[in-house]
């Protein structure tokens, strides 16, 4: 490990000698990709150096010791050298973190797509509730969100919705979002008073951009173009600004209709059927590594119940990490940074213990 942090110092070294000369601007693509390389080390290197200087504070602290015959001098050294071998053991595992493989997709936009599933109108109105939930997360974060399509039914619940969110390191919180949610409350239409158990399912996608080649030809899609439906507005609803693109070898049906032009629909609609492509793809390659799957959070499945809103006791419980929190209304409300940390640390501790293995 110690060997591969030396090497990345002095990479990081030769970059910052390569950015500090005049002409690095000329190629703008290579003066791109130093940034990228350097913002990617920085962590990694100041916390390298800490850690050395750590190193050193032990040593100083040790010689000092063995020439110090001061009770309260002696006692102050001993407290340095806990500290700094305190602060040598957290380095260490912070450093292991910082170089365990990242993943290529972390950095990049996000489409979401959620949809009702078993529970009817309730389980629109609460795939309605969750959209609010991550848009409300999005703006918390300072990101873009950017609605593409959205099936609505009459009361305020939604069939399926999706939507883009733009801005730093997008993907990589909100991956751990995927799979099925499950909710548990009484329905406002109940006259009863049963609790009703409702299921909607969240797929988080990372943008496709030019680095990703996802092929769609031009046989293999059918492009059809209509009114837009639903609240829309004079001018959306009177021309025929709504795209429909069906892709014949998968039988992925997509639909964009939120914006006024067809051509700005038309590039929506090609980046969620990109976005699914791709997702597909990942899946694929995923179920086709079996010891993948085991160091990662859950199966990774799509179908999988990662989470559970019990209503009546305002608890949610994340199944694949065991965590349930007493705070729903916070949580309907967006603020989920608690549960995507802690899926964060579960995946970094499988991961580490699946390199201490090997």
């Amino acid at each position: 490990m110690f060997d591969r942090l030396e090497d990345l110092l002095i990479r990081f070294e030769e970059i910052m000698g390569e950015l500090g000369e005049p002409t690095v601007t000329n190629d703008q693509e290579r003066f791109r990709s130093l940034m990228k390389e350097q913002s990617d080390l920085t962590p990694i290197v100041e916390a390298y150096k800490e850690y050395k200087k750590s190193r050193q504070d032990i040593e100083d602290s040790l010689v000092m010791l063995e020439e110090e015959s001061d009770e309260d001098m002696r006692e102050m050294l001993k407290e340095e050298l806990n500290a700094a071998k305190k602060r040598v053991e957290e380095l260490e595992n912070k450093l292991k973190i910082l170089l365990l493989p990242k993943d290529p997709n972390d950095d990049k936009n996000v489409i979401v797509e959620i949809r009702a599933g078993a529970g009817g109108d309730e389980a629109a109105l609460f795939a309605a509730e969750v959209y609010r939930l991550y848009v409300h997360y999005a703006e918390g974060q300072r990101w873009k969100v950017e609605t593409m399509n959205v099936d609505e039914i009459g009361i305020g619940g939604m069939k399926e919705v999706n939507f883009m969110i733009s801005g730093q390191g997008a993907y990589s919180r909100l991956k751990y979002e995927s799979g099925v949610h499950r909710v548990q409350r009484v329905p406002e239409t109940e006259s009863g008073g049963r609790i009703h158990t409702s299921t909607i399912s969240v797929a988080v996608m990372p943008e496709v951009d030019e680095d990703i080649d996802i092929v769609i030809e031009d046989k293999d899609i059918r492009i059809d173009v209509m009114r837009a439906s639903g609240n829309g507005g004079q001018c959306v609803n009177t021309t025929d600004s709504a795209v429909r693109l069906t892709h014949y070898p998968t039988g992925i049906v997509v639909y964009s209709q939120t914006e006024k032009s067809q051509l700005q629909n038309k590039a929506k609609a090609f980046a969620l059927l990109k976005a699914k492509l791709y997702d597909i793809e990942q899946q694929q390659r995923h179920d086709a590594e079996a010891e993948l799957r085991r160091s990662q959070i859950g199966t990774g499945d799509r179908s999988e119940k990662i989470r559970t809103y019990n209503f009546p006791q305002g608890r949610v419980t994340d199944h694949r990490i065991n965590l349930t929190l007493y705070k729903l209304d916070k949580i309907m409300n967006g603020d989920i940074q608690e549960i995507i940390d802690a899926c964060i640390a579960a995946d970094q501790a499988a991961k580490l213990a699946k390199m201490g293995e090997g």
